[in-house]
């Protein structure tokens, strides 16, 4: 099991390079055989294991008041539904959130991401609405391919908290592969979730295998928070090939 580091001021980040707030999300995990995400992974890159499997989440949520410490929100980009595909890895010392792909609906901030950050952003029509318990999200992807979809409807339920529930939403950082030749970690802060159990009520998904993993087996894990609002600290290089 994964020593998950307290997000607490001390560990927090210093001198953000983003803000942002994300609400509204769904956490939906399924078990993978450690070997199968390891084999999508690149050299240096370990996954992260809970009771003895690797997790794959798909996770949509909305981006809100995306923006610079200085210019908060951006204008016009600031704000857009997402939905990424994800697992948790750990590259020396640093653990984090490894991404497979994350669906925007927003063209210059996909772009931007993808040539900056070096970030899997992919851009199509996106849409994620919260109606009393109930929580509606669909994906159309266009660019770049292969092309992929989604549709997910939940219901929220009681709170809930545990060790799994931990691993799978405490990250504080997020890792990524450089084109030149360098692993990179970028630090997150956030206040703790507050966590809901949630009920999938429907879903109809290709982004998980369009991923490269196999379709998802059994029944997921699935949990909602009502959000949090988040820095990002400077990406930061921890290993170089």
């Amino acid at each position: 099991m994964v020593n998950i580091v307290p997000n607490t001021a001390e560990t927090g980040v210093k001198k953000a390079v983003m803000v942002q707030h994300w609400s509204d999300l769904v956490f939906i995990h399924w078990r993978y055989p450690a070997e199968t995400v390891q084999a999508l992974l690149p050299e240096g890159v370990e996954i992260e294991q809970f009771d003895g499997t690797a997790w794959v989440g798909l996770i949509p949520f909305h981006m809100n008041d995306l923006g610079f410490p200085l210019v908060h929100p951006l204008p016009h980009v600031g704000s857009f539904p997402e939905v990424n595909v994800r697992t948790y890895v750990r590259c020396g010392d640093f653990s984090g959130v490894w991404f497979f792909s994350l669906d925007i609906n927003k063209i210059l901030p996909t772009l931007t991401a993808r040539a900056v950050y070096e970030i899997p952003y992919c851009y199509g029509s996106v849409s994620h609405k919260k109606v009393g318990d109930f929580v509606a999200t669909t994906v159309a992807r266009k660019w770049p391919g292969p092309k992929a979809a989604s549709s997910i409807v939940i219901e929220t339920k009681e709170p809930t908290d545990g060790d799994l529930e931990r691993f799978l939403t405490a990250r504080w950082g997020l890792i990524t592969k450089s084109k030149r030749s360098k692993f990179l970690w970028g630090q997150v802060h956030h206040p703790p979730w507050k966590l809901h159990n949630a009920q999938l009520l429907h879903l109809d998904d290709t982004l998980v295998t369009a991923a490269g993993l196999p379709k998802p087996e059994g029944d997921p894990h699935v949990m909602y928070s009502q959000g949090v609002s988040v820095r990002i600290g400077w990406p930061k290089t921890i290993r170089r090939l």
